[in-house]
């Protein structure tokens, strides 16, 4: 994929889980490295008083100039920023983007136009930096009836956007905005994160991922609520609570067996190929190119634990 500049637009990892952690307490980090987490958000807007800002911003930067040393397979690190609707967010994101950080997690996003605004500012944040374009991923929280309509154009609104979809949860921006009723089952949302995750895959953006599950000791509902998402095609979730990882973790990954019945139907299909055949039966169901295409993509997706890179990615 590429940029409007022409520069190739890194591949993203597959993120199963993304947990949420303070900007002021990013001492938790190892708890959440501990969990699993393929990749954790430095929160500092909802999470952190309006007192403890600047010191957040100090912490998560320090927080992501550490990372930067740590090797391709561990622990991403994304930051949400506060709404980028002054010179004090600007500022924010320019003490924040540097060699360590994964992405920016833009909150209260209502139209396109918020996106380019915020792509504007991450490309000279970037060459401040010395960085690549696009280095940086933006995640786009849609938090308004708005944008939730207008998923389709805000994906396609920089070449950076990936991991976005429908964030729904008991309370907060989401159903405040479109006033749903949040049940346990989630039927309230299903046509809503359908759409919008409809509307992602169609815009090409990478690895849509949804959330959230507020019920820190409801790990019952929490797995059924992340294999709802997985079969709806999300390939992650946004977490709250270390508890929550390995459940979310398990929930997006296939199972060993799953793995083996991929490469059992590969070789079947290649075998058929090479005898001339088009189709073939397989373990009582008819399969083709299209069925082993999408089983050589889970396999080489989840080839080994945690974030795992696109095939053809470096």
């Amino acid at each position: 994929m590429s940029s409007e500049t022409g520069a190739t637009v890194p591949h993203r990892p597959v993120l199963r889980s993304l947990l949420f952690v303070p900007g002021n307490r990013t001492n938790w980090l190892p708890k959440a490295r501990a969990a699993g987490a393929d990749a954790a958000i430095l929160d500092l807007e909802d999470a952190v008083p309006a007192a403890d800002k600047l010191s957040a911003r100090d912490r998560v930067a320090e927080a992501v100039t550490l990372a930067a040393g740590d090797p391709p397979d561990a622990m991403a690190l994304f930051v949400r920023i506060n709404p980028l609707d002054g010179w004090a967010t600007a500022e924010e994101l320019r003490a924040v983007v540097r060699p360590g950080l994964a992405g920016i997690v833009l909150p209260k996003v209502r139209c396109a136009q918020d996106v380019r605004f915020a792509d504007r500012l991450l490309t000279w944040c970037e060459q401040e930096q010395g960085l690549a374009g696009d280095s940086v991923a933006l995640v786009p929280l849609l938090e308004t009836a708005r944008g939730l309509h207008d998923a389709h154009d805000i994906a396609t609104a920089a070449a950076r956007v990936a991991y976005p979809g429908a964030v729904t949860a008991s309370g907060g921006d989401v159903a405040r905005a479109v006033g749903y009723r949040w049940s346990q089952e989630g039927t309230e949302t299903l046509a809503l994160r359908s759409r919008v995750l409809l509307d992602m895959r169609a815009a090409g953006a990478p690895h849509p991922v949804t959330g959230l599950w507020t019920r820190l000791d409801d790990l019952a509902g929490l797995r059924s609520f992340a294999e709802q998402n997985r079969s709806l095609g999300y390939e992650g979730m946004m977490a709250v609570h270390p508890s929550h990882v390995p459940v979310i973790n398990e929930a997006f990954s296939p199972t060993p067996g799953e793995l083996d019945r991929c490469a059992r139907l590969i070789a079947a299909v290649e075998a058929a190929q090479a005898d001339g055949a088009g189709a073939v039966s397989f373990e009582g169901e008819m399969v083709d190119e299209a069925m082993a295409a999408t089983a050589r993509l889970l396999r080489k997706q989840h080839a080994g634990p945690g974030p795992v890179h696109d095939p053809g990615s470096s």
